[in-house]
């Protein structure tokens, strides 16, 4: 793969994710003017900010990400642009190139290693959503908000490394477990990375259940 822009965020983004952006930092406007000049080159690599802001540059980035696709974008009042992307594969960055005038990057593809999965750990990941949603539930009904439900990784289209892509991007998931999932190597040790991330998170709702 040749140098891919990128686009280092305080957020991780999944292959097959939606990615809302706001663009409005002059270094980004002109990296969406050069992509959005031609429908082969709407593409360009999303990394996390480990450390530092997303405006202004001086910020240190991961070096596992996610191209996203632009499938639409709009101008809009004060100069700035609305996009609308999709997440597509994972990359590794190889090199990092001179930030100019944007962030660019030397990248390669990041298939999953393996297809292989336990068939267990899909049943207790399955546990885990269930359980969470029943917490979540009498959270929700306590402050009088609605709760969306999770998919079930049956019901989901594609490999199982995909399945738990999607099911993880409905969850209340914090940045480093997205990342955690990003970088396993394939959906074996994605799956026990979601039941790790989600047994936190089940933790921290009963905790706040509790107060």
């Amino acid at each position: 793969m040749d140098a891919l822009p990128m686009f280092p965020l305080g957020s991780v983004l999944l292959p097959g994710e939606l990615l809302p952006l706001q663009v409005f930092e002059p270094r980004y406007l002109e990296m969406v003017e050069d992509l959005t000049s031609s429908p082969d080159l709407r593409r360009f690599g999303v990394v996390l900010i480990t450390r530092g802001h997303e405006v202004g540059g001086g910020d240190e980035r991961t070096d596992i990400g996610t191209v996203a696709r632009i499938v639409d974008y709009e101008r809009v009042p004060g100069g700035r642009l609305l996009l609308g992307c999709v997440g597509e594969g994972r990359i590794r960055v190889r090199r990092w190139l001179p930030d100019n005038p944007y962030p660019r990057a030397d990248v390669e593809p990041w298939p999953d290693e393996g297809t292989d999965y336990r068939s267990d750990s899909i049943d207790e990941v399955g546990a885990l959503v269930d359980e969470l949603g029943g917490l979540l539930s009498r959270s929700a009904a306590v402050r009088g908000i609605p709760v969306p439900g999770f998919p079930r990784l049956d019901e989901l289209p594609g490999e199982m490394g995909d399945r738990v892509y999607a099911l993880a991007a409905t969850l209340p998931l914090v940045a480093v477990d997205r990342l955690r999932l990003l970088s396993a190597p394939g959906p074996r040790e994605r799956l026990t990375v979601l039941a790790e991330a989600l047994g936190d998170v089940i933790a921290a709702v009963r905790f706040r259940l509790s107060e």
